[in-house]
């Protein structure tokens, strides 16, 4: 009897495993589907969002010409009809990228910061680091286009100086919103400025760069006016540089300046990118994230899902990630360059690109020509020119920086508009500067 028992409850712990069984492969069917139909819901979506985008360029350009043409004769109505559909912008190179055969979209872009940073607070954040995260969530009225270096529209779509020069007024888009929804109008320009301007806010170098204006005021939703106190060569830049934060989520720390002084994650704006929580980030984490704007204004979306910064302070566990594969770029030093180069596993699996960029700036020493009020050596300009000529910058160049560079000869990059052909670089000369240092 006890035998029998015994292969009952055998019978009954066979089956019960085989109905679990059963219902473990149901529920992952189950969820299987759920997860393909859910990636089917996406991708519908992201379609209607292109579509919306598209739409909305449409209606923007052909209100632009509403506004500036005549109608008065079929000459002007295909004049207007042209110069809706051949308007420039800040997207135009990012058109051409999407176009081409071999574009995909989606992923996520992986890269790496080699030190932890402090706060993504706009203003208060003093780092490069978080200003290469904020440049793709917050976003300015003008940008420059990275091939001629002129001016594009970004959320301004025009603009106009007086004739003194003192006063720059942008017309905005109107179809602008940050990524919390709400629109974005010119009262937001206007709440930047005078938020910045304002002492109890902690954002003293953005407020000396701004001090060169009187004023920023709406003229109404879609028109804001900057008003100089004198005359500047880069009034246009200053202006049309500023990133705009959303009054709607930042005026709230004007009655409690210190908790904004004091926050480390509070970054909301109208860029093709966001934090998931636009005041939950913290530099505990480790990581810094930012997912795709769903609500992105622009008529291109970004080509990311996601970008993801990596904190990897050593510099050889950060070259060893970028082997490794888990992360997608790498700014290699120059001895670094030559050794992937020569990496073939890296070479297959990789691009590199070498450029001279015109805004990289240069290198330069310099020598204090006083120290507690009293003149140094350096005073003497033949000091200062013998040191330079004691300097041999070609040898600096091609040991260390292995021909990656060039001596630089005034503040400007060769070719550009503001560089002086005429201006040499100093060059290595012993004797020359024994000479100087004799007299």
């Amino acid at each position: 009897m006890k035998k029998a028992n015994t292969g009952i409850s055998k019978l009954w712990f066979w089956l019960g495993l085989g109905l679990f069984m059963v219902m473990f492969l149901l529920l992952m069917v189950q969820i299987d589907r759920q997860w393909t139909k859910m990636d089917e819901m996406t991708r519908i979506m992201e379609e209607q969002a292109k579509d919306i985008r598209s739409t909305r360029g449409l209606l923007r350009n052909l209100e632009q010409a509403m506004r500036t043409a005549d109608f008065s004769s079929p000459s002007n109505i295909n004049n207007a009809e042209k110069s809706a559909s051949n308007q420039t912008d800040a997207f135009e190179r990012a058109r051409e990228a999407a176009e081409q055969e071999d574009y995909a979209q989606g992923d996520w872009l992986m890269m790496a910061f080699g030190s932890n940073i402090r706060t993504l607070t706009p203003l208060v954040s003093a780092d490069a680091y978080s200003s290469e995260v904020q440049q793709y969530v917050l976003e300015s009225l003008l940008v420059r286009n990275p091939d001629t270096l002129e001016w594009n529209g970004l959320l301004a779509e025009d603009w106009s100086t007086s004739a003194d020069g003192l006063t720059i007024t942008f017309a905005l888009r109107r179809d602008i919103t940050f990524s919390d929804g709400e629109p974005l109008t010119a009262k937001d320009v206007e709440f930047t400025f005078d938020f910045i301007m304002n002492e109890a806010i902690a954002a003293p170098r953005s407020r000396a760069y701004l001090s060169r204006m009187e004023r920023v005021t709406a003229l109404d939703d879609y028109h804001v006016e900057f008003v100089f106190k004198e005359p500047y060569f880069n009034s246009l830049q200053l202006a049309g540089s500023l990133q705009i934060m959303p009054e709607h989520f930042y005026g709230r720390f004007l009655d409690d300046p210190q908790t904004f002084n004091e926050s480390r994650g509070l970054l909301l704006g109208s860029g093709p990118f966001r934090l998931a929580n636009p005041e939950g980030w913290s530099p505990d984490a480790g990581v810094v994230e930012l997912v795709r704007n769903p609500r992105y204004w622009g008529p291109v979306s970004a080509s990311f899902d996601r970008i993801v910064w990596r904190i990897i302070e050593n510099d050889s566990a950060r070259l060893t990630t970028f082997r490794n594969g888990d992360i997608d770029v790498y700014s290699a030093r120059p001895r670094e360059y030559q050794t992937l180069l020569d990496d073939k596993d890296i070479t297959e699996r990789s691009q590199n690109f070498e450029y001279m960029s015109p805004t990289a700036g240069y290198s330069f020493i310099a020598w204090n020509q006083e120290r507690g009020g009293e003149k140094t050596i350096f005073a003497d300009k033949r000091v200062r020119m013998a040191m330079s000529m004691l300097t041999d910058v070609d040898r600096v160049l091609e040991e260390i920086f292995l021909g990656y560079g060039q001596p630089a000869a005034s503040p400007f990059m060769p070719g550009s508009a503001q560089h002086d052909q005429a201006n040499e670089a100093i060059g290595y000369n012993i004797e020359k500067a024994r000479e100087l240092l004799l007299e």
